[in-house]
């Protein structure tokens, strides 16, 4: 609900707000599901619009209320654009949320592709995956550290204090994208992968000629909204699909004509996920 890309969302969250954003959170809380996902972006172009949508709700200020609603279900950006960020910046605002959220942040984190965006926000655009690097290079040492130090190729700071920081002693970085870059990148910097736009058999064949390391996460999105409650069959087939292509999570889009009947969907596919694992 919180991204409304044009063929990915059913029409009721055209008009859901706050509390129903709240009603489904709280139900995949109990219900056990991992986590809870919100992407970034600041404005979209208007000859985007068609492809990327316009709704993109603002993660930091989201996950802030849903935090104080659920108690276990971990809180993951999908993604933050990393240029558009100072390392400490992203280290204070996130490690605040982790702080008053009990330790849930997961950093999803990504390079970027939308050139106007950049401009807009006064960001080089060229040198971005250069300069996501040496920020994935400052992540690791600051987001738990009150005192962090890094010196780098883009970013170099020492002698500052931040507090408060995350809770956690490590928090889970996710890297985003869709190319055997963006999984090198995840492997050397990252805890994890959550690649988008590319089919089930591609991503296969990526993980395939990988060395992932021991707890790595690969997180696969399932793109078309399933329909757990009347059409359980497909439900459960694109779990195995899945994991068959190397997920140890799955990100799902809900079918659904109302939040309460989102909230049943979604207590239908865990009963199907729990049949399939």
């Amino acid at each position: 609900m919180v991204v409304r890309v044009p063929g990915a969302h059913s029409p009721w969250e055209a008009e859901a707000g706050i509390a129903e954003l709240a009603t489904v959170a709280q139900a995949a809380d109990e219900l056990g599901y991992d986590h809870l996902t919100c992407s970034e972006h600041v404005a979209v172009p208007s000859g985007q619009a068609a492809g990327r949508g316009t709704v993109y709700w603002d993660p930091l200020s989201t996950f802030g209320y849903l935090a104080a609603r659920t108690h276990r279900i971990r809180l993951a950006t999908h993604v933050l654009v990393l240029g558009y960020h100072h390392p400490l910046e992203i280290a204070k605002r996130y490690g605040t949320l982790d702080h008053v959220s009990g330790g849930r942040l997961v950093l999803g984190l990504g390079v970027g592709t939308l050139e106007e965006e950049f401009e807009l926000l006064g960001v080089e655009f060229a040198d971005r995956g250069a300069r996501a690097d040496d920020a994935l290079a400052a992540l690791g040492p600051s987001l738990s550290s009150a005192e962090p130090e890094y010196h780098g190729t883009h970013y170099d700071f020492a002698g500052m204090v931040v507090r408060p920081h995350a809770l956690q002693k490590r928090v889970p970085l996710w890297i985003g994208g869709s190319t055997p870059r963006s999984l090198r990148r995840a492997i050397e910097y990252g805890s994890g992968w959550v690649p988008f736009g590319r089919s089930f058999t591609d991503l296969a064949g990526m993980l395939g000629a990988a060395k992932l390391p021991h707890g790595f996460e690969v997180v696969l999105t399932i793109a078309d909204p399933l329909d757990p409650r009347g059409d359980p069959q497909t439900a459960g087939r694109r779990l195995r699909q899945a994991r068959q292509a190397g997920a140890t999570l799955v990100d799902v889009r809900i079918a659904a004509d109302s939040a309460d009947h989102y909230c049943a969907q979604l207590e239908t596919l865990a009963r199907i996920a729990g049949r399939d694992t």
